[in-house]
């Protein structure tokens, strides 16, 4: 619980059975965090054994994608915050508490991988990934003139219960670029948000969206032509 207000952690999981109970013990070890909600997305034989050494429960979404796991996490969770991770060693548990600082404040805050001090060693964020997540971080911060932002890609990040509601029934992204339509369609709702730096380290085994710079690129594009989409339907349409 943080300030009187309880807190939910969501990790979708597809191939991080050599990493997930750590990344939750690191959560429990907080000790600010209420309910911890595992999306087992098709995930890896042996995952749901390691989840059952935790207090985290593990529910089961059928649907492949990134997308559909974040978007079945959130429908789950109860807390009036709302935490996206990812279990795979990238982040670390104590970075919530960076989120935390600034609930008050802001209605969504998401986390950014790209701050040079904050990226350890050997973690998958070289030039092509931190200047690819830069620029198109950068065209959307131009093209809705928001907050300073450097990464749209990044899981971690902090929603309230309230602003959770106004764009959960909104959601059509069930793949690897459902990051950029959450922070889209909360830009639309006019929430306030703001964007922080997380630490990100190396990762346990291999991602399957960047850990080939082809796939990388061609989520990259989908990210580029769906905000260049809601930028024209905004300007065409401005209520919606």
């Amino acid at each position: 619980m943080w300030r009187d207000h309880t807190v939910s952690v969501v990790l979708p999981t597809y191939n991080e059975k050599a990493s997930i109970r750590r990344s939750i013990q690191e959560l429990e070890e907080t000790g600010y965090v209420d309910e911890i909600i595992v999306v087992n997305n098709n995930a890896a034989p042996g995952t749901s054994d390691e989840v059952a050494q935790t207090s985290a429960r593990e529910i089961h979404e059928p649907r492949q994608g990134y997308g559909f796991a974040c978007q079945r996490g959130l429908s789950e969770a109860t807390g009036t915050y709302v935490i996206l991770s990812e279990p795979d060693g990238t982040f670390r548990g104590a970075d919530i508490l960076k989120l935390l600082a600034y609930a008050d404040d802001a209605d969504l805050v998401l986390g950014s991988r790209t701050a040079k001090g904050f990226i350890w060693k050997d973690a998958n964020m070289g030039c092509f990934l931190r200047w690819g997540n830069w620029a198109v971080a950068k065209l959307l911060e131009m093209l809705f003139n928001t907050t300073n932002l450097t990464d749209v890609g990044c899981t971690m990040r902090l929603i309230h219960r309230t602003a959770l509601g106004a764009i959960q029934g909104q959601f059509t992204v069930g793949g690897s670029y459902f990051g950029p339509q959450m922070i889209l369609l909360a830009l639309r709702q006019r929430l306030r948000v703001i964007q922080i730096p997380v630490n990100y380290q190396r990762r346990v085994g291999k991602s399957m969206a960047t850990g080939n710079k082809f796939t990388a690129l061609i989520i990259g594009l989908q990210m580029i032509g769906m905000i260049l989409g809601y930028r024209v339907k905004t300007w065409l349409r401005p209520s919606l």
